[in-house]
């Protein structure tokens, strides 16, 4: 079958960068709408209403069967429920490109990961450092995670003056730090572990194994199975968002239906003459055999992302934000210490551990620095890692006690704020046009 004459021809490789750069559109969009979504929550929980509005998050939403009860507040929900969609889809857009994407050649998917782990492990000590045994020592988790939506939103700000090779190592490293951070939390931020429930959890993700060997290809099946791992690791004491990270790097990378086998059962479909009626049975089962088929060549990484990733950027993202950004200023215990301690670990631990584990990791041979990409401009990138708003805001709520977290959040927005208007101003005078 010819290509269309009217089109240039197909490339193979937009298989692979057209997904990356959709990701990346609807992050910048994201990133404009969970700015809003905080400045309202902060708007809001500084005006006359600041009570209603702070407590509508703490409202308990949940089923009541007979003397058993399952209830959380509106704000868990969203926390440990809608967050672990959030986790499930970075985790899918991991493994794509770990599987089908640039990351998929080691060496050039070991400078994000090291610089990732530069950027968890050396705020973490600078935080420590500073607050030492003081309050809050025990939220030094707090400072190893960016925010991707901001990030990717600063960088379309600058358009098409920022290298390609810039934004791949700084979106990888963000769903890097991701991954690292959800870690984090479900080790050094769960209660105390129930057994029982981890084998459930256990138990649960070796069905969802089995199912997919028997070869269901239902969605909602898996969403049920999943809902039932949630639940084992909900009462567990391990944190229930590690749950979408594990199920979404479980979820296949290829497609059930080959390339070869679409173009098959298409052909079989417009060999019918035309005008011919499609009420008999064969013609029917075609039909829907072709129907089945230009589903199924699409990888469920590629089907899941493609219908949960405008949800999580649009709907959950903003909802997180409204629920966690606000802050009365009135009511603020002021803790300068701890807020000094986020503030300096974003700002200056995160970009100097990112250029230092990725110099080191080009240095002993362990990654490769593409061609475009220059020690500056990486230099420049890595200022807007400390933007940490979503994670850090939502790991201040598992780690600090509430009288702190106010004075975390703090910290957190002017860290975010200096962060990306000193990695823009770094980023635009490097990629300034040369003048003539």
């Amino acid at each position: 079958m010819e290509d269309n004459p009217t089109r240039l021809p197909s490339q193979p490789v937009a298989r692979f960068t057209k997904p990356f750069m959709r990701f990346l559109r609807i992050e910048a969009v994201a990133g404009v709408i969970l700015f809003l979504s905080t400045v309202v929550a902060i708007g809001a929980s500084n005006s006359g209403c600041s009570a209603q509005f702070l407590g509508l998050w703490e409202v308990p939403v949940g089923l009541k069967f007979g003397g058993i009860e399952f209830s959380r507040s509106l704000k868990h929900w969203i926390n440990d429920g809608l967050m672990t969609i959030f986790f499930f889809v970075i985790a899918l857009e991991l493994k794509r490109e770990m599987v089908l994407g640039e990351l998929r050649r080691l060496r050039l998917a070991a400078l994000p990961g090291a610089a990732a782990l530069g950027g968890m492990v050396v705020p973490a000590a600078v935080f420590l450092l500073w607050v030492g045994d003081g309050p809050g020592a025990n939220g030094w988790g707090t400072v190893m995670s960016t925010d991707t939506a901001f990030l990717v939103g600063c960088l379309a700000v600058l358009g098409r003056r920022v290298p390609q090779a810039l934004r791949l190592f700084l979106l990888s490293l963000a769903i890097f730090d991701d991954i690292g951070a959800i870690l984090v939390v479900a080790v050094g931020y769960g209660g105390s572990l129930r057994w029982s429930a981890v084998a459930l959890a256990l138990i649960g993700l070796v069905a969802v194994t089995g199912i997919a060997r028997l070869g269901f290809r239902s969605i909602p099946v898996y969403f049920a199975a999943g809902s039932g791992v949630w639940l084992a690791f909900d009462a567990s004491g391990i944190h229930p968002t590690l749950a979408g990270v594990i199920l979404g790097l479980m979820t296949p990378a290829k497609g059930w239906v080959s390339d070869r086998r679409l173009r098959g059962i298409f052909d079989r479909v417009t060999a019918r003459s035309p005008g011919n009626h499609w009420g008999g049975d064969t013609a029917r089962y075609d039909l829907q055999q072709a129907g089945v088929a230009a589903r199924e060549v699409l990888s469920p990484i590629e089907r899941l992302e493609l219908a949960l990733h405008p949800w999580v950027a649009f709907t959950i993202m903003p909802l997180f934000a409204l629920a966690n950004a606000g802050v009365s200023m009135a009511e603020v215990s002021f803790d300068a210490t701890l807020t000094t301690a986020i503030f300096i670990a974003f700002v200056v631990g995160k970009p100097a551990g990112i250029v230092l584990f990725s110099f080191l990791a080009v240095k002993f041979r362990v990654a490769v620095l593409p061609a475009p990409l220059t020690w500056s401009v990486l230099a420049a990138g890595s200022l807007l890692t400390g933007i940490g708003f979503t994670m850090a805001l939502f790991i201040a709520e598992l780690a600090f006690d509430p009288a702190l977290v106010g004075s975390v959040k703090l910290g957190v927005m002017g860290a975010s704020l200096l962060a990306a208007t000193a990695g823009l101003l770094a980023l635009a005078c490097l990629t300034m046009p040369a003048r003539r």
